[in-house]
């Protein structure tokens, strides 16, 4: 229920046209912002393979709690499964997969840090496992984050995926993309702003 994938099997249904979904880099649910859909086999692969060689760029979004976050950074870690959970992940040394995220902070307020996020790798739950990890979690994260934190119920987790670029599968043209945050990630910036 309240899936992309159901969503766009609805789309394709009303019209009559069969389709099997094809997600070529799939958010978390709770996270908000551009994904890429394949409309059939073939583009598929191709967008695949795009992604395999690193061809595809994101840029996410996020807010975390900042305390003493430096401007900048590189986390390499191996991200794995948690034992005992078929959802969660954690940072695995002996059996996790290669994992790495560049961050750089884009403003400070009041203990949270504005941030922007490139993935070299695209583990499940990359950025969020990463930034916990190093003791910034996302706030709003009901995985990873902080359990009391005054944005715990804001009705989404502060990471978005804000931008995309790719070479379109049939045509070569290089495609970028932009989506604006959700409502509930400015509120948040905008509360951040006012706690002076």
């Amino acid at each position: 229920e309240n899936t992309l994938a159901n969503a766009v099997a609805w789309y394709y249904h009303k019209q009559n046209i069969p389709f099997v979904f094809r997600c070529i880099n799939r958010l978390d649910r709770n996270t908000s912002g551009l994904t890429i859909i394949a409309k059939h086999m073939i583009s598929a692969n191709i967008l695949s393979q795009m992604v395999a060689e690193r061809e595809i760029h994101r840029e996410y979004l996020a807010i975390v709690q900042d305390k003493y976050l430096p401007d900048m950074g590189i986390v390499y870690a191996p991200i794995g499964r948690k034992e005992g959970s078929t959802i969660e992940r954690t940072i695995d040394f002996i059996n996790g997969d290669r994992a790495i995220t560049q961050y750089q902070v884009l403003g400070r307020e009041n203990g949270y840090a504005f941030v922007s996020l490139k993935l070299e790798t695209g583990r499940t739950h990359q950025i969020r496992v990463h930034m916990a990890s190093i003791g910034h979690p996302i706030i709003g994260d009901p995985v990873y984050g902080l359990k009391k934190d005054r944005f715990s119920n804001i009705g989404g987790q502060c990471l978005h995926a804000a931008k995309l670029t790719l070479t379109h599968p049939k045509t070569g043209e290089r495609m970028e993309f932009s989506a604006s945050l959700p409502q509930y990630f400015t509120e948040v910036l905008d509360k951040l702003e006012r706690m002076q």
